[in-house]
């Protein structure tokens, strides 16, 4: 329940959004008529659109892919046809006699005919307006997004998304009934009707135009990266919470050390208790360690750690999970890893095995390929971290990276209260480096971006994305935040694959960091490529990957730093050229 809450929470969110521009005008394009009859189904019939479209693009293969593209484009026609029978009641009759049952319900839509509105045409109105929402995906869309993909269709993620939808219609319909008191208290006195109706007409063609020429999916999506999330990570840290009646984690201080404990009576941390921690059953192998059971565990404080090996914001984090495991192992904490995979190729052991020996880690890791963990902690975040006390309770939590100074003084609550005497400490402060080093959070104006069909967004290149299909691509300069390909690449549902040497991509960012996963063919042989920053050699903004020229080898399948600016960051035309086929391109991240 807390979980669909929180979906309905972000839907409405959505209307502070951006990326909710181009389709007010048709929602607005209902102002003044009958509720029941015109605006509830409307908003219904998107509604229902998007949480189908959205199921489908989310566990779906690349004929729901190609489906939605006709979907699309009928939509973008019909909506066409809408705004220019708004604009002109000579139109919108010619366009009734030869299209007899479409062209009427068109018309009936515009309210412009003889006939009253009904609530199929209202219905067909928000059918099309469904099929061409595309929401920004902030935290709360991409939390219900990233379980779609890892638990496939089910009834949960249909009513998730359907909830989000449901929210971003309750908003518009509260802006829809303030808006159209106000057309209707403007018609009256001054008798602009007609003059109304067809600015809406034009506001219409031009949310048209807008969707068409993607700029729904890149430049308001830029905008929208920093104005909705914000409130919308405020949403789940609030609302989170266990089914079993806890409270979200919190600490009493800042990032001050905790005193000492007064040595006259027991410590007792005023952690709250969330939930009794289940167990590490689901592993399907266990690295540096054998298996660990709750039994073993108690009376230890534990951090589980939930990651996967090419998550940026995971590998960022590690620095300080190693840390903690090596300063407080004598004082009782375990440290657990929880390697649950995002991408296929993280699945194969032998790479996690290389990710632990690159990233030093010396803890025990549960690989959970069948994420039985995940879902026993019902977790849904990269990186995750829980704290479980000396009785096997979940004291605390924290999503995301950051917040470090506060989680080290949880480990210290739940170890004092454990019975530890140990001294005041200052916090852990890593040395790291290269691509485990933070991020440059006020310059970030770039968000992840993945290149399977199956969640990717602002593709530009000409050719249009082709699913599961060789196609020759190409691509001159991309606007910001978008990305394009050249060459020859067949894009599957969650990578790119050159088919021939010489491919590249190209993207334009603003960021400190540039990182992109990628990984070898299915021979595994090296693959050798060279990046251009705005057309030069990247000189000292190159990343740890690659040499000044721009020149590096792929290797293995993991996340690659390939720019790292080093004076005023500012965007950049990023542009990654092979020189032999067969690489496999899955995210960009950005730091």
């Amino acid at each position: 329940m807390t979980l669909l809450i929180i979906a309905y929470l972000g839907g409405v969110l959505t209307i502070l959004s951006p990326c909710i521009l181009p389709i007010l005008p048709f929602v607005f394009a209902r102002a003044g008529q009958p509720f029941v009859k015109s605006t509830l189904p409307m908003l219904a019939g998107m509604a229902a659109t998007f949480a189908l479209v959205a199921t489908l693009a989310a566990v779906g293969g690349s004929w729901a892919i190609r489906a939605n593209e006709y979907g699309r484009l009928a939509a973008i026609v019909l909506l066409a046809l809408f705004g220019a029978s708004l604009l002109s009641q000579r139109f919108a009759s010619t366009l009734a006699r030869p299209i007899v049952d479409l062209g009427n319900n068109l018309l009936n839509a515009s309210g412009s005919g003889r006939t009253a509105p009904t609530v199929r045409s209202a219905l067909i109105l928000g059918v099309a307006t469904g099929l061409l929402w595309a929401p920004c995906a902030g935290p709360i869309l991409g939390l219900v997004l990233t379980g779609a993909a890892l638990q496939g269709a089910n009834l949960q993620t249909t009513a998730l998304l359907i909830a989000y939808a449901a929210g971003a219609a309750t908003s518009l319909a509260v802006a829809l009934l303030v808006g159209g008191k106000i057309f209707a208290a403007m018609k009256r006195p001054l008798g602009l009707g007609d003059r109304i109706r067809q600015a809406v007409g034009a506001a219409v063609l031009a949310g048209v135009a807008v969707i068409a020429l993607g700029l729904d999916t890149s430049l308001l999506a830029r905008l929208s990266y920093a104005s909705t999330a914000s409130l919308e990570q405020a949403v789940l840290d609030r609302l989170h919470a266990r089914p079993d009646g806890g409270t979200p984690s919190a600490v009493a201080s800042n990032d001050t050390i905790i005193p000492a404990a007064d040595g006259s009576k027991p410590f007792h941390s005023d952690l709250p208790v969330e939930a009794y921690a289940p167990s590490f059953d689901g592993a399907v192998e266990w690295l540096n360690s054998k298996p660990l059971t709750k039994e073993q565990l108690r009376g230890k404080v534990v951090l589980v750690d939930f990651w996967t090996y090419s998550c940026i914001n995971c590998i960022r984090t590690i620095p300080y999970v190693r840390a903690w495991a090596e300063k407080y192992a004598d004082q009782g904490l375990v440290v657990v890893g929880v390697h649950a995979p995002e991408f296929a190729f993280e699945k194969k052991i032998d790479n996690v095995k290389k990710a632990i020996g690159d990233f030093q880690i010396g803890y025990p890791v549960a690989i959970d390929n069948d994420y039985k963990i995940w879902r026993a902690f019902e977790n849904s975040y990269w990186p995750a971290a829980y704290l479980i006390d000396a009785k096997g309770q979940i004291r605390y939590h924290h999503f995301g990276e950051g917040n470090y100074g506060r989680t080290e003084k949880a480990i210290q609550d739940l170890l004092r209260e454990a019975g530890s005497q140990m001294a005041d400490t200052a916090p852990v402060a890593p040395d790291a480096r290269g691509v485990e080093a933070g991020p440059d959070l006020a310059n970030i104006r770039s968000g992840e971006t993945y290149l399977g069909y199956a969640q990717t967004e602002n593709f530009v290149s000409p050719e249009g994305l082709q699913a599961d299909t060789p196609q020759n691509y190409s691509i001159t300069e991309p606007g910001i935040n978008a990305w394009g390909l050249s060459g020859s690449w067949t894009i599957g549902k969650d990578q790119a694959t050159l088919d021939q040497a010489g491919g590249g991509i190209a993207y334009r960012f603003s960021a400190r960091d540039l990182h992109l996963v990628l990984g070898p063919g299915a021979d595994a042989k090296p693959i050798r490529f060279q990046v251009r920053l705005d057309g030069k050699a990247p000189g000292p903004d190159h990343g740890s990957d690659i040499d000044a020229d721009g020149n590096g080898t792929v290797t293995a399948t993991r996340l690659y730093q390939l720019v790292r600016q080093s004076g005023t960051v500012t965007a950049r035309n990023f542009e990654v050229r092979f020189l032999d086929p067969g690489v496999q391109a899955y995210a960009f991240t950005f730091g």
